[in-house]
């Protein structure tokens, strides 16, 4: 798959995606409160921006995975 792949219009769905992305920002953060015992804060000690730059590197490996993967099946 190319990235410059053309994506048509979006047709009706089934399921509405921003109420799952709050229920896993909810779980997410239960999750992070049970883990550290506390929510996120801001001046925590630790850069922001670093976690974040950190994260998206992986988060674009897992895409690249599953495109790699998708292509290899046909897909």
């Amino acid at each position: 798959m190319s990235n410059a792949t053309h994506e048509p219009s979006p047709l009706s769905g089934q399921a509405t995606v921003a109420d799952k992305v709050i229920e896993d920002i909810n779980e997410r953060v239960s999750m992070g409160l049970s883990k550290y015992g506390t929510k996120l804060m801001t001046f925590n000690g630790r850069n922001a921006l670093v976690d974040l730059y950190q994260e998206l590197i992986d988060a674009t490996m897992y895409v690249k995975q599953l495109l790699m993967e998708e292509e290899a099946d046909g897909r």
